[in-house]
């Protein structure tokens, strides 16, 4: 079985197109577990009618997925951001993510905006993950739940959690790259422009690299 973890804060206007694309899923058995952080709009009420259980975390994605994982009965935890929509599920893809073969990794991801510069974007995003072996939460991560335990799960900070929960399995294996493609919103780059949202990714990942403490970026990214 599949554990899907999803976080959410205050998400009602997309929470249900997401958990909609995860009925092919449940289907084949895998359960879907909604964190919430403290929501004070109808995510929570969405939630229970498309999900398998709904629990409370501590605000923050790590901690929430952290918590999520605690509760998942899965041997395959993937963690999966609410404004991100899966593929259809098959047979094959849902037993390959079980593999023991595929200790960890993610799915390529596309931008949901119809420009072109989307395409651009989301074909570096993932040749950049395939280079360095980091995988972002928009592009669904999926581990063995032996090794998210043995890791100590998501490191408890505000920013970077996927970039160091990738450094850590790193020191395992690397991670295995699906061509299946996630789609993901790319609100984010419509409302604050393409070429500032990329100069702000690369200076937050070049400034954590760098030493940065999370909570400072988080500070600057807006979380």
């Amino acid at each position: 079985m599949i554990s899907i973890i999803i976080p959410v804060l205050d998400e009602e206007a997309v929470i249900r197109p997401c958990l909609d694309s995860l009925a092919s899923w449940r289907q084949r058995g895998c359960e879907v577990i909604i964190v919430d952080g403290g929501s004070t709009d109808n995510s929570i009420d969405i939630a229970r009618e498309h999900a398998d259980l709904v629990v409370s975390g501590n605000r923050g994605r790590a901690s929430q997925m952290n918590a999520g994982a605690n509760h998942a009965i899965g041997k395959t935890l993937l963690f999966l951001h609410v404004d991100t929509l899966l593929p259809e599920a098959t047979d094959e893809l849902a037993d390959s993510l079980v593999s023991g073969n595929m200790q960890w990794g993610r799915f390529d991801v596309e931008l949901s905006g119809q420009r072109p510069v989307f395409r651009i974007i989301s074909f570096f995003i993932n040749l950049r993950s395939r280079l360095d072996g980091i995988a972002t939460g928009d592009q669904a991560i999926f581990v063995q739940r032996s090794l998210f335990t043995r890791i100590g799960g998501f490191p408890d900070i505000p920013l970077m959690e996927d970039i160091e929960l990738s450094r850590r399995l790193l020191k395992t294996c690397r991670p295995v790259c699906l061509n299946t493609r996630v789609v993901t919103s790319s609100r984010r780059w419509e409302n604050s422009g393409v070429m500032k949202t990329v100069l702000m990714m690369w200076y937050l990942r070049a400034a954590y690299w760098l030493g940065a403490r999370p909570q400072y970026l988080a500070r600057i990214y807006g979380r």
